[in-house]
């Protein structure tokens, strides 16, 4: 592939004129994705918000084809890898349905093997690369490492190279202090030679552009050492407010009105405080009084593999999906858990289905269903004696598991508040950033930085920042 050619096709495909740094980003891509290029290499892409990563990441995906070299789209969760195929209008799928074997069912990825790479000088683009964990940061001892297995499966491929997309002022993995996958020192543990550039320029900030304004500022602060007080600009911006908790449940209700259920997120700390302003919304502007309600709003909490196996165009359920309760048909009590037969909808993608839900996990605390309880669960159905007789191979029980309706319910938990975590990697028209319970000894951290940079970053109509600390508001813009 001849390099200036390719980067012309770059240029062609990108929908807007350039700026100079991403002209000389279009030149350093181009020279990377030659086919006579070195294999053992990454390209390492930190973009932060409104500086047109997501467009020039489409052009790319565009001008490879064209070149009719293979590409691959990956992103570390299931919402995180539809919006990256939406955005760069090509199938993308999650790192962990690509580079494992003995996925199906939602099986913990612990229990499978990293597949071999059956591709031939082929480009692997993973967006959200900060997501990306290497096991050091959770409370599972042994735990293995995303990033090496995918590492591992990238480059089992004959001439294969990746390029990983990712903003390094969001939050990095649970329980890590930094992203691993944007690290350069940790790539090059791994034996590759790694380019490294980041785009700073925003591009698509107008000076109305009130949540543009607050992320570019926010980034900017946490790069100073010391870290300075944080702050937050409101009053002269249309599309950035502060509400009081007397105010909470009529903003709400408005936004509701105006942008739709879907479209609109509380973003809170904490799985707890999710938990706290789910019920109250259910109960105080929904009226809400069931456990489980027609056009209940639920997302998803784990990768599902089964129930949409009979589905046409749905490759699976994605953890971070959400879903509109369309019917319920009963609710049963099974091996010490509580399920629910329904049909849902994924507004998203305009598809129902009907599926098994887990019950429990509407209001759990933790993210999804505690390892110890699901090894529980699974446990009790391999050792059903309505199930399987005392001489049934334990592969086979296994493999019959990978089907089982009760093994397989769908996490849910309901989605109108989630924590930032679960949030990262969406996006939303109206968005309410949860201020409350946060020390105010917290506020001059990274931890704190990356949290508010990755909550404002996911609105992008309507920005409200619940119970804000008078110190960190603004109400005339500062340099930083």
């Amino acid at each position: 592939m001849d390099i200036n050619e390719f980067a012309e096709r770059i240029f062609l495909n990108l929908p807007y004129d350039p700026t100079d740094q991403q002209i000389e980003l279009m030149a350093a891509l181009a020279r990377f994705c030659a086919v006579n290029g070195p294999s053992d290499s990454v390209f390492l892409l930190s973009g932060y918000a409104g500086t047109g990563k997501t467009s020039l990441t489409g052009a790319l995906v565009r001008a490879l084809r064209e070149a009719e070299v293979p590409v691959v789209l990956l992103a570390p969760t299931g919402r995180a890898a539809k919006v990256f195929g939406r955005f760069a209008k090509y199938p993308a799928s999650t790192i962990h349905r690509r580079i494992y074997r003995g996925t199906e069912g939602g099986l913990m990825h612990d229990m499978a093997e990293v597949a071999d790479n059956p591709l031939t000088g082929a480009v692997f683009i993973v967006d959200e690369a900060s997501m990306i964990g290497d096991g050091s940061g959770t409370d599972r001892p042994g735990q293995r490492s995303l990033l090496e297995d995918l590492i591992h499966y990238v480059y089992s491929g004959e001439g294969c190279r990746m390029i990983l997309l990712g903003d390094t002022a969001q939050l990095p993995p649970v329980g890590c202090d930094e992203s691993p996958a944007m690290r350069p020192d940790v790539l090059k543990s791994f034996g590759l030679r790694v380019t490294r550039a980041t785009m700073t320029r925003v591009v698509r900030q107008s000076k109305d552009s009130g949540i543009l304004y607050n992320a570019t500022w926010l980034r900017k602060a946490m790069t100073r050492e010391p870290l300075v007080m944080p702050r937050i600009f409101f009053r002269q911006f249309a599309d950035v407010v502060a509400v009081g908790g007397d105010e909470l449940e009529d903003e709400i209700s408005s936004a509701y009105n105006e942008h739709g259920i879907t479209e609109t997120l509380i973003v809170t700390r904490s799985n707890k405080r999710a938990t706290m302003f789910n019920l109250a919304i259910r109960a105080n502007i929904l009226y809400r009084e069931e456990e489980l309600c027609r056009d209940e709003l639920l997302m998803v909490a784990k990768n599902n593999y089964l129930w949409s196996t009979k589905v046409k165009g749905l490759d699976f359920v994605a953890n971070g999906d959400t879903a509109i309760v369309d019917a319920i048909y009963g609710t049963e009590e099974k091996y010490g858990f509580r399920f629910a037969d329904v049909s849902l909808r994924l507004p998203d993608r305009d598809l129902s289905f009907d599926c098994k839900i887990l019950l429990d996990t509407l209001v759990n605390d933790t993210p999804s269903l505690e390892p110890e309880r699901y090894n529980r669960l699974y446990m009790s159905a391999m050792n059903d004696p309505d199930l399987f007789t005392g001489t049934t191979p334990l592969k086979t029980r296994m493999r019959l598991l990978r089907s089982d309706p009760y093994v397989n319910a769908l996490q849910v938990k309901y989605a109108y508040a989630v924590t930032c975590h679960k949030a990262q990697g969406g996006q939303w028209k109206s968005v309410f950033v949860d201020m409350g319970s946060i020390a105010a000894e917290a506020y001059q951290t990274k931890d704190f930085y990356r949290w508010i940079y990755t909550a404002v970053t996911r609105a992008t109509g309507r920005l409200a920042f619940v119970n804000p600390d008078a110190s960190l508001t603004r109400s005339v813009p500062e340099i930083i």
